[in-house]
């Protein structure tokens, strides 16, 4: 088994094409982390506030929310390549004038330019691949595509973590305008035809749109990925608002703390990416259960920690749990949505996640402010626990085929 994985990874990466997505989604997932961390370190340093921090991370992803539930059959419609190197353009602007704001507001503001680019990135990408590479590539595509952009997890927060350290966050904000750059190079080199099948003729926006919410709602494996993901959801954002209060005022570790906190998720997530491939042929729905469950045993480890290095290591134990998962979830969306309507299943999987984090964001502020950092872990791995049980409900009985796309009228 691990041979024929093997011998597919290889032959995916001889794969020109492919090259070019893994190097891009390599620069652009950098340019995420390491703006994830010079943002929160900028506003925390100008307000030491969580309501401030959650208000960040809100406007950091909402706009991917909204987009999705609003705009997703734009990903079906429209030339995946084009809208991959606007969003890679934006972004870059958007980090080119970061340097020059003077106050939060503006920083904040600025960040939701960012989320809009994230949120059509990356459902772009997850939607074009089946397309670019043959159906018995894409398992070891989806991994070496999750496991770079978990490695720039990895290695995007220490480096910003290090960067913003040394010179402020304006340094890391210059470099990741030319991560941005970069990856809006490759995928030029991609020709757009590869990325799609066909462009389904639109029969009316809302229309449209609702067909992509008739697929999900009519496929169990799609609902697992709503429902119990959008519990595990809760649990991230509750994480991500905490974590520099973990870093800063739990472990006392400073700005570099906080970014060993990132790397540590980011390196389990890479050893999670290497080895779920092959768990999920054994089994996908208890494989993902006990994936959440690692997830939520490392959070709770990291609750109770008693400093920032037993801290990191439990971060790895999370990140192994939560990368899996993940994985599982892109390959059960696209098993479960044909590619004519793919685009919208994932931008209204990702919206409808994405509106739940950033609720959790809103409240993980003052919760934070309340309890402190570690009772909000200990609450988080609880929660990512619940979401563990439900997608046990759900994954008994997943159909293991893309189902018919459904008269959506």
């Amino acid at each position: 088994m691990r041979r024929r994985y093997s011998r597919a990874s290889l032959t995916v990466l001889r794969n020109r094409r492919f090259r070019l997505l893994f190097f891009a989604t390599f620069g652009s997932g950098l340019g995420n982390w390491l703006a994830l961390i010079a943002l929160q370190v900028d506003i925390y340093d100008r307000t030491h506030s969580g309501w401030w921090v959650g208000a960040l991370l809100v406007a950091n992803i909402l706009p991917a929310a909204f987009l999705g539930l609003l705009l997703g059959p734009l990903i079906d419609q429209l030339s995946r390549k084009r809208l991959m190197v606007g969003a890679d353009l934006a972004r870059l602007v958007v980090f080119v004038i970061l340097p020059f704001a003077h106050s939060a507001t503006l920083v904040v503001a600025l960040a939701v330019v960012a989320g809009i680019g994230n949120g059509i990135f990356r459902p772009a990408v997850l939607a074009g691949l089946p397309n670019l590479v043959s159906d018995a590539q894409l398992a070891p595509a989806n991994a070496l595509l999750q496991m770079v952009e978990w490695a720039t997890t990895a290695i995007g927060p220490l480096a910003g973590g290090a960067l913003v350290a040394a010179r402020g966050p304006d340094l890391a904000y210059w470099v990741n305008a030319g991560t941005f750059a970069f990856s809006a190079a490759l995928v030029a080199g991609i020709p757009g035809r590869l990325l799609q099948s066909e462009r389904p003729i639109g029969r009316g926006h809302w229309r449209d749109l609702r067909e992509g919410f008739v697929v999900v709602r009519r496929s169990r494996q799609l609902m697992c990925v709503l429902v119990a993901w959008s519990i595990v959801m809760v649990a991230n954002g509750i994480v991500n608002v905490a974590e520099i209060f973990l870093a800063r005022e739990s472990y006392r570790s400073g700005d570099f703390g906080f970014g060993l906190l990132w790397a540590g998720s980011g390196v389990g997530l890479v050893a999670g990416g290497l080895v779920t491939a092959q768990l999920m042929q054994r089994g996908l729905g208890t494989t993902y259960v006990r994936l959440l469950a690692v997830f939520a045993l490392g959070i709770a480890g990291a609750a109770i920690a008693p400093n920032v290095w037993l801290g990191a290591l439990a971060m790895v134990v999370s990140g192994f749990g939560n990368g899996g998962a993940i994985v599982v979830n892109i390959t059960m969306v696209q098993r479960g949505a044909p590619d004519q309507v793919r685009g919208r299943a994932f931008t209204l999987l990702m919206s409808v996640t994405n509106l739940v984090l950033g609720l959790a964001f809103v409240g993980a502020g003052p919760l934070v402010n309340s309890v402190g950092a570690r009772w909000s872990y200990a609450l988080a791995a609880v929660t990512i626990g619940v979401g563990a049980f439900t997608a046990w409900q759900f994954v008994r009985r997943v159909e293991p085929d893309p189902q018919p796309v459904p008269n959506a009228a």
